[in-house]
């Protein structure tokens, strides 16, 4: 009996031993600061409005003039074609009717990556309309990315 009891203990220390958890490695805080529209200057806050609403545009007249190299950085100039803009008007325009204008309501800068977030509401012509528009612009005031969602009043980043 003595000999069960010794060997179930140590098959229960044997099978409670501890294992060593992996931890994830540290993840890089993103740093991103709000700037007061009086900060930026007119000059980029007027290409990230002109260049944002030439992208919606499109939903009204179905031309899109293509980025230069000197508005766009490669990878957008690449990624943003008339056939994927008319898949995404032809939504927008269903459920929003005719896009407006952009409304300029918040700047952020990440100091990480050294980019200009502008945000921007996006007006349409129905009230359902919830729209936000985000321009991504890099240090040479080309856009680095832009991108469209719902609109959410705290900034998050995403």
């Amino acid at each position: 009996m003595k000999k069960i009891i010794l060997f179930l203990i140590i098959t229960l220390l044997a099978g409670c031993k501890s294992k060593k958890i992996d931890t994830p490695p540290a993840v890089e805080e993103v740093k991103t600061i709000k700037l007061a529209l009086a900060e930026v200057n007119d000059f980029q806050k007027d290409r990230a409005y002109d260049l944002g609403k030439r992208i919606l545009m499109t939903c009204n007249t179905s031309k899109f003039k293509p980025f230069t190299d000197n508005e766009a950085t490669q990878s957008v100039i690449n990624n943003i074609t008339i056939e994927k803009l008319s898949k995404t008007c032809t939504k927008y325009r269903q459920w929003y009717g005719t896009f407006k204008d952009l409304q300029l309501i918040e700047i952020y800068k990440d100091l990480n990556k050294s980019i200009t977030i502008f945000r921007f509401k996006a007006l349409y012509k129905k009230k359902v309309a919830n729209k936000e528009l985000r321009v991504y612009m890099n240090e040479e005031n080309k856009i680095s990315a832009i991108k469209s969602m719902d609109w959410i009043d705290p900034f998050k980043r995403k």
